[in-house]
């Protein structure tokens, strides 16, 4: 049926012996660890190639670093890149293909190029903030306001981390004293899942504190303790950054190195090297608040007091403008009176020379007029029945009686003459 049958045990060898051939010389290879376990001091590595834009994997394989050169190996790239190796990481690995007809193709790992896999962190890290820049979100946290005044603050942080007990040693002390409220909640931070955990644990925090509170915190706080610099990679996400740079309250990380950066650190309100530090800031900042209110209201004192000693001068002013013109018009008043009074006596007196000159006019007249005095003139009274008569249509009876100065005469009326 065939022309040559092999057992599956001669055909690997021949493989094997094909690949020693082959590959006999090593040959530095670019790939991500996939996953790494460590067994008696040997690394047992799983390595893996994957399409730019879909992050397809396309090519994968095991690799190995033996006990007899792993620890010298591996402590040159972590003392060089300051990382260490672990799972997620770019590396750039000097290998030699090996074939076992029992166990199948793997590699052993002769060195690794750190200077590469710092590049590739750099690299990925410019990439997210240069998306973040030509999204406009770079900067959109940064230009949020300071809060006047911290009272309200959530805290979010790995949990038992050594960063969050040195940042509660003064937090809870400013929560004692009734200055500062403070909310905690965990999440993981490093780790395949450290961002996803970051912004689920930060979004049910904010929708809880929605439901407790009646406005925003002040503050966001974002802390961890020290760690290896590649734990810090798994901080460096586009998704967790585009979301803390929509946030609408000003987020104070502390990641807790003082030369590594991280995305956060860059895209946060205020950056500090500490968790020690966030909670120093947040003090000096409600100290620097409490300094401004006092030195506010001592200006406001001073200004007040100096506006009453103003308002004061002037309303003296006014009083004496006031005295001065009240005390014009009483003098004008009195003057006024005076005149008044001095022509009414005149007018007054006036008139009384004038109603007696009339009086005494009257009197002359009445003087004059008196019967007697007439009657001494020539004149008489003629009465009729003892009523005096003025006309001759007056006369009753026969008899009338005239008057005269010295006496009555009586007498017979024989004829009426009229007048014309």
């Amino acid at each position: 049926m065939f022309e040559s049958q092999l057992s599956l045990s001669e055909y690997l060898s021949a493989v094997k012996e094909v690949i020693r051939i082959t590959f006999n010389e090593p040959v530095w290879v670019k790939a991500e660890i996939r996953n790494l376990n460590i067994k008696g001091g040997h690394y047992y590595l799983e390595l893996a190639e994957k399409e730019h834009d879909t992050d397809k994997v396309i090519a994968s394989c095991k690799a190995t670093i033996w006990k007899f050169s792993a620890a010298k190996m591996v402590l040159k790239f972590e003392r060089e890149s300051g990382i260490e190796l672990s799972r997620d990481l770019n590396v750039l690995i000097k290998v030699k293909a090996t074939f076992s007809p029992q166990y199948g193709f793997s590699v052993n790992v002769e060195d690794i190029d750190s200077s590469y896999t710092l590049g590739e962190l750099a690299k990925r890290y410019q990439q997210i903030l240069e998306r973040l820049r030509l999204e406009g979100l770079a900067n959109k946290n940064k230009l949020l306001l300071a809060p006047f005044d911290i009272q309200n603050v959530l805290v979010l942080a790995p949990e038992n981390a050594a960063g969050l007990g040195d940042f509660k040693k003064d937090a809870d002390a400013l929560a004692q004293a009734g200055v500062c409220h403070f909310i905690y909640h965990t999440a993981t931070f490093q780790g395949n899942t450290a961002a996803v955990s970051m912004v689920e644990s930060l979004a049910a925090g904010l929708a809880q504190w929605a439901k407790d509170f009646n406005s925003a915190p002040d503050l966001i706080v974002i802390i961890r303790g020290g760690g290896a610099v590649n734990d810090l990679a798994y901080l460096d996400d586009y998704p967790l950054a585009a979301f803390l740079c929509k946030c609408s309250v000003p987020i104070w990380v502390g990641i807790g190195h003082e030369k590594d950066r991280t995305i956060l650190d860059e895209i946060a309100h205020r950056s500090f090297d500490t968790p020690s530090k966030v909670i120093g800031g947040i003090r000096n900042l409600i100290v620097e608040r409490t300094q401004q209110v006092l030195q506010s209201l001592q200006s406001i004192k001073l200004l007040s007091q100096h506006q009453i000693a103003a308002y004061q001068s002037q309303n003296d002013q006014y009083i004496k403008v006031i005295k001065t013109l009240v005390q014009n018009q009483m003098n004008t008043t009195q003057q006024m009176l005076d005149l008044i009074k001095g022509n009414s006596q005149y007018f007054a007196q006036q008139q009384i020379k004038l109603a007696s000159t009339q009086v005494e006019s009257l009197l002359r007249e009445t003087l004059l007029q008196n019967p007697r005095n007439v009657m001494a003139k020539g004149y008489a009274i003629v009465r009729s029945q003892g009523k005096a008569i003025r006309s001759i249509q007056q006369i009753s009876g026969n008899v009338i009686q005239v008057e005269l100065q010295d006496g009555m005469i009586n007498t017979n009326v024989k004829e009426v003459i009229r007048n014309g």
